[in-house]
């Protein structure tokens, strides 16, 4: 069996789930092969955000099905999109992330109630900061933007109620804008 080490250029395939009653946007880095695959967000069978997400909600997973899940998304009111709009990368490893090119995020903000923006994973967070608040900040955007954990896998130390537990901000930021 061979190990594939070498990068591949990717781009991100498929556009961000969101509506002008958004209130949080969620951003992943990129997504993974399987994502990609599917031309939706956290498709890989054992990524735990849609568990995580619809413990929040109390509701049942939602199907694998992305026009399902872009409603569930919109219907409780979270944006999904990711930081990079193309990078080179090795399979779903962020540590892998080179030559990264940010999406735009200004367009959507300024065209929804989006007040708060949460990355899932240390890499999405460093590259949001790196590579789109600077330029949220030149467009006149100031967003806060709050760093959760990864649901991948690879992040097998987070138990699915440890990352519940971490996530409830999502909830408390929603609810905190949809009564003001």
């Amino acid at each position: 069996m061979t190990i594939h080490s070498n990068p591949t250029h990717v781009t991100h395939g498929f556009g961000p789930v969101w509506d002008a009653d958004s209130r949080v946007l969620i951003l992943g880095s990129m997504p993974s092969p399987k994502s990609r695959e599917a031309s939706f967000y956290y498709m890989h069978p054992q990524n735990r955000f849609w568990p995580v997400m619809a413990a929040l909600f109390d509701e049942p997973v939602p199907e694998p099905d992305p026009e399902i899940r872009s409603d569930f998304a919109l219907r409780h009111r979270f944006a999904l999109w990711d930081v990079i709009a193309e990078c080179d990368i090795v399979g779903a490893s962020d540590s892998s992330i080179r030559n990264a090119v940010p999406n735009d995020l200004a367009p959507i903000i300024r065209a929804s109630r989006i007040s708060h923006v949460f990355t899932t994973g240390g890499k999405a967070a460093q590259l949001y900061r790196r590579l789109c608040e600077p330029h949220l900040v030149e467009n006149g955007i100031t967003v806060p933007m709050t760093p959760l954990p990864s649901t991948s896998p690879a992040n097998a130390r987070m138990r699915l109620p440890d990352l519940t537990a971490a996530y409830q901000v999502v909830v408390q930021s929603i609810t905190r804008t949809t009564t003001v």
